[in-house]
């Protein structure tokens, strides 16, 4: 189960999406100024593909950090990779960051306590999920509006996916034809909108992760985090400029995977639910990438991956707050 969970700290943040019993993890990343850690450790020729909670940042390159209170808070619940058995467990916890630093005080950034806090958020949570100017898009500017953080689900073949997105681009997301944000009816004043103050050329980005309940492999789910660029390519505009970071996480349970590869089609498979947030990961550290799930329809998948992407975006657009001097959507709406 994917639980959510943010350190919201005034003039940045941070943001845990945790998977404690392990996920096959991907990652795509696109634009040409990315902060991230861990992402090579996700490519199908490497040893471990599991991993333990994905963390999006504020700070720039300094939110970074945030990521060692992850893996030490994990760390504390017995949940990482094993190195040997009996021994100790390594926390995988892969990270991006958007820069957020010319809000507020740019000595202000996530820190390690700051990633705990949002870890313990996250298994706490239940599965609800705050969306809004929270936790990594606390800060985050979209063009000359507000930023934030968003989500959203679609529905695929009898599937989910589910986009986590920290807007914080470059880009336009109003179109300057209808007014509206791309391919929506949800209109601003645009005379107000053309007042505000644009965007400062420096290195911005939009950052998430996208989540699926088939039994992808590693290939497929690679493929999902890929064309979720497509998704944000359709809600900002131009996107994967020289000066955005944009990466995009994808991840999946790998018991579905086992038991759908295992399982006659017409049996259906379910993921065990009777593992505590607490518990070490009993998961193995590598997961049966190499086999394909009989009767998926990935076309289906990857336009839901980016039709969830696109909607992420919007839906932290269209609940950011007015702060540190920024009108919002809701304040330029008609």
């Amino acid at each position: 189960m994917i639980r959510v969970g943010h350190a919201t700290l005034g003039d940045t943040g941070c943001t845990v999406i945790a998977c404690p019993e392990g996920a096959l993890a991907a990652v795509d990343v696109r634009g040409g100024g990315p902060g991230t850690r861990e992402t090579d450790l996700l490519e199908s020729y490497n040893t471990v593909e599991l991993v333990h909670a994905i963390v999006l940042s504020g700070g720039s390159a300094f939110g970074l950090a945030a990521a060692d209170g992850v893996m030490l808070g994990l760390e504390a619940r017995g949940i990482g990779f094993p190195v040997v058995e009996g021994g100790p467990v390594v926390p995988i916890v892969p990270a991006a960051v958007i820069f957020d630093l010319f809000v507020g005080s740019p000595t202000h950034r996530p820190t390690l306590v700051d990633g705990q806090s949002a870890l313990d958020a996250a298994l706490a949570s239940g599965g609800s999920v705050e969306v809004g100017s929270v936790g990594a898009g606390t800060a985050a500017t979209a063009g000359r509006i507000s930023g934030g953080f968003g989500t959203a689900t679609v529905s695929a073949g009898g599937y989910e996916v589910t986009a986590y997105m920290v807007a914080n681009p470059m880009g336009e997301v109003i179109d300057p034809t209808t007014h509206c944000l791309w391919d929506t009816d949800l209109k601003v004043d645009y005379e107000r909108f053309l007042q505000l103050t644009p965007p400062r050329p420096k290195l911005n980005t939009t950052i998430g992760c996208v989540t699926t309940t088939a039994p992808v492999t590693h290939g497929q789910l690679k493929r999902l985090a890929m064309v979720a660029h497509d998704g944000l390519a359709r809600a900002i505009r131009p996107a994967h400029s020289p000066l955005d970071g944009d990466t995009i996480f994808a991840l999946a349970d790998p018991v579905a995977v086992s038991a759908e590869a295992t399982t006659p089609a017409h049996v259906e498979a379910t993921a065990p639910s009777h593992v505590e947030a607490t518990a070490p990961s009993h998961v193995e550290a590598t997961a049966p990438s190499h086999v394909e799930a009989p009767g998926l329809d990935m076309v289906a998948l990857c336009a839901a991956s980016a039709e969830a992407t696109q909607q992420a975006i919007q839906c932290a657009i269209t609940h950011a707050a007015g702060t540190h001097g920024r009108l919002s959507f809701s304040d330029l709406a008609l």
